[in-house]
């Protein structure tokens, strides 16, 4: 066994995203480099002020000689498995009309097939987790009726892997008022600090960023989950580096009403689920006969409108300002062109392929090791809680 050093972490994110595509797996370390003292020697939590060095290290804005937690990570291996092949597309998809006693069996079984995923990934090279965190997949997410659930039973997976396994980690948050959503942001304050913005495109997009001093993130717009339906009708399984995209035109009328929409009124902490784009973004779609690439031409344009709003609320546009940008959309190309024209001056990285695909795996590993160490991993600044919290339930082994 690899041997770690104090304050080290091996952790194992695993993210089911609303695509209902496959289980991403990211194998992670994480370590600890320093920790916060105070004037007595005696470890204290970490101040933050919204500045931050490229090694994420947070400075102390008091000006006295305190050192404070800084987070290094670096991803061991990442693997993907497709759901291809399996029953799972259609019961996921069937999942949210299942009666309770069929839900409660496809959350033992989502958490079994989990299980046996990570026991294929763990059998090749590499080192044996501490942890494991499972996002699940989302069922349903009404936090304003304060309904929100992942299924894949973290019993099961701590169960068949015996590794202490921590699951549902949104179900406090909304509990506490919030919108138990999105959870990321921790990761981009304490991992990716140096970039003034992150941005995630998957199945929605969401975006984070520090203003006034503390973290602040939101859902944005709806993406791959519309654009992949758009494409699955022409029988692709998505639009690849957004050609389909670039050949159809902009419908004036249905972008005018997406940019209408209610939601984008919102302000505070906000989030989307799948229950709102049936609800009120299909709908609209359906509404015009246009061919598909205008209308997934039409929907790139909203896209990347609506991250130029989002992302003007942030800190101020310089040249220097920096975006991160993950998540599969980032790998369209037609859109990401989209994206900056719209937001320059902004620099924006596109980081390597396993860091797009796998970003969020790799931060819920961290949300787990967080939360055994009893320390926040939910910001109630971007979530609307009542307070801070570390969410998620620990199967021990």
């Amino acid at each position: 066994m690899e041997s770690k050093k104090p304050n080290q972490f091996i952790a194992l994110g695993i993210m089911s995203g609303t695509s209902a595509d496959g289980l991403d797996l990211a194998l992670c370390r994480f370590e600890k480099i320093q920790h916060c003292k105070s004037d007595n020697g005696t470890e204290k939590k970490p101040v933050y002020d919204d500045r931050s060095t490229n090694n994420h290290e947070k400075r102390n804005p008091s000006g006295k000689d305190y050192s404070f937690a800084t987070w290094n990570f670096e991803i061991l291996k990442t693997r993907n498995f497709s759901y291809s092949g399996t029953s799972w597309p259609e019961r996921l998809v069937a999942a949210e009309n299942s009666d309770g006693y069929s839900l409660m069996e496809m959350h033992r079984d989502f958490g079994r097939f989990t299980g046996n995923a990570i026991q294929d990934f763990l059998a090749g090279p590499g080192p044996t987790p501490d942890l494991i965190a499972s996002h699940g997949h989302t069922i349903f997410h009404r936090p304003e009726k304060g309904i929100t659930l992942q299924i894949g039973d973290g019993a099961e997976i701590a169960a068949v892997t015996g590794i202490t396994t921590v699951s549902d980690f949104r179900r406090l948050d909304v509990a506490l008022g919030g919108q138990g959503a999105p959870l990321v942001p921790i990761g981009d304050e304490l991992l990716f600090g140096n970039y003034d913005y992150c941005l995630n495109l998957g199945g929605f997009s969401n975006i984070s960023f520090r203003e006034s001093g503390k973290r602040v993130a939101f859902d944005i717009c709806p993406v791959n989950i519309v654009l992949n339906r758009l494409a699955q009708s022409k029988g692709l399984e998505y639009d690849k580096g957004g050609l389909m995209a670039l050949s159809g035109k902009v419908i004036p009328a249905l972008l005018e009403k997406f940019e209408t929409l209610d939601f984008y009124n919102l302000n505070g902490p906000r989030s989307l689920g799948k229950e709102w784009v049936e609800e009120v973004f299909m709908p609209l779609l359906e509404t015009t006969s246009a061919p598909v690439e205008d209308k997934m031409r039409t929907v790139c344009e909203h896209i990347a409108l609506r991250i130029a709003s989002s992302s003007v609320a942030g800190p101020d546009l310089t040249a220097a300002s920096s975006l991160l940008a993950t998540g599969g959309g980032a790998k369209n190309g037609f859109l990401m062109d989209l994206i900056t024209e719209k937001i320059l001056p902004v620099s924006i990285t596109i980081p390597g392929e396993e860091l797009i695909d796998f970003k969020e795996a790799a931060v819920f590993a961290f949300l787990g090791v967080l939360r055994l160490r009893n320390e926040i991993n939910c910001l109630a600044s971007v979530t609307g809680a009542k307070k801070d919290n570390s969410g998620g339930i620990v199967h021990l082994s």
